[in-house]
This record gives C-alpha cells, structure tokens and sequence, in this order.
C-alpha cells in the first residue's frame, strides 16, 4: 500500500485527490493538510508513515519549492518521494521543482488515471512528467530545457555513463545493482560521483538529462 500525503490551500482540492486517489486499491491516503508548517510538522512527528506526498506548487506564505527543499533538507535520509502538483505551470517552475528534489511534476489537468500512475510512478523511482509538464518543457517537440547546462560528460567514467543510462530509463538504485551485478552501495556511490561531476542536485535531473541525451 502506498501512503499519500495531500498538500493543498484548497480543501475542495484537497477533498477531491483525496477521493480519486482513495479509491484506487493500492493507495491510501493517510493525511490532508493545507500548507508547508502543516506538513512539516506532520513528517517530524512521524516521517515513516508517508510514502509519497502531493505537494502544490503554490502555497501560502511558502511556495512549494521552499517546502520541499526545507523537507529535504530536515529529512534527508527519509525516503519519500514529492510529486509537485499545479493548475499553470511555466518552465522555470518546472526546473525550479526538479532541481529542489521533486521526483515528478503534474499539472492539475491530468485525469485521476494519470495522476494515479504517476504517484505509483514516483515511488517505484521513475521521473514522472504529466505530458502538459513536458510540452511546457519542450514545446513542439523543440530542444530540451537545459536541465543541467554546466554538465560535462567527458568526465563520466564508462560504469558512471552506464548508470546515468539506467537512471534515465527510471531505475532505481537497487534496479540499477541487479542490472549491473554491483553492490547496491556502490551504486549509490557511482550516482554521487556523476551528480558531481554533471554539476546536478538530484537524481531526478540526472535521469532527464540521460532521457534528453538517449
């Protein structure tokens, strides 16, 4: 079972993923809260019951993005994935999203089928982009937004080049031992190098700079 945590200003919003999202046999929503202290106080108390969490771009007093950076900056060893949600979304919101940690991106547009694949989506680890999300990325089908433009993969080992590859393809580190017969902690030190090396925050922008470069 998948633990949702729903983060909107709006209740009627609030009310109705947690209706959509509720019925789906394989998720359950835990919480509902209203802003960013509410949910940081939420995850304090108890970091371990959330899975993933519906957070919307626009927030009082604090934007999402400042939610979430805060978030994984107090909990950076919790492992819960933060699907950003929004009615209009530009591109810099988008980067500004990814770049903060965001495992996925949604435009409120999309229907509950979408959404809810996206949240199994994000949890399973694979980068998830509504399709309104990436055309505003990439408009008619135009180059990539420059996720990462001080990027040099020239000095990516072949082993490094070979995990940016699987993490495009949204594997996640255990998927990515398997895959390679490696230790899943040298996994984990390998997508710590090129996310230095590539000048990157997280493993979100890795796997889309991999897609852009596929």
């Amino acid at each position: 079972m998948i633990r949702l945590v729903i983060v909107d200003d709006q209740a009627l919003i609030r009310e109705g993923l947690s209706l959509i999202l509720g019925a789906q046999p394989d998720l359950e929503v835990v919480a509902e809260v209203p802003d960013g202290a509410a949910l940081l106080e939420l995850l304090a108390a108890n970091p371990d019951a959330v899975d993933v969490i519906l957070l919307d771009l626009y927030l009082p007093g604090a934007d999402g993005v400042r939610v979430l950076s805060q978030l994984r900056s107090r909990l950076s060893e919790a492992p819960i994935r933060v699907l950003m949600l929004t009615t209009v979304g530009r591109p810099v919101d988008i980067q500004r999203a990814l770049a903060a940690g965001a495992d996925g991106f949604m435009l409120k547009d999309a229907s509950g089928g979408e959404l809810a694949a996206a949240v199994r989506g994000v949890h399973a680890g694979v980068t998830t982009l509504s399709t309104s999300a990436a055309d505003l990325l990439w408009p008619s089908g135009g180059d990539p937004a420059p996720v990462a433009e001080s990027a040099r993969l020239d000095t990516l080992t072949p082993r490094e080049r070979e995990v940016l590859a699987l993490l495009g393809r949204g594997m996640t580190n255990q998927d990515i031992a398997r895959e390679l017969a490696l230790a899943e902690r040298t996994v984990k030190a390998h997508v710590s190098n090129l996310l230095g090396k590539l000048a990157l925050t997280s493993r979100t922008q890795a796997a889309l700079l991999a897609r852009d470069l596929s």
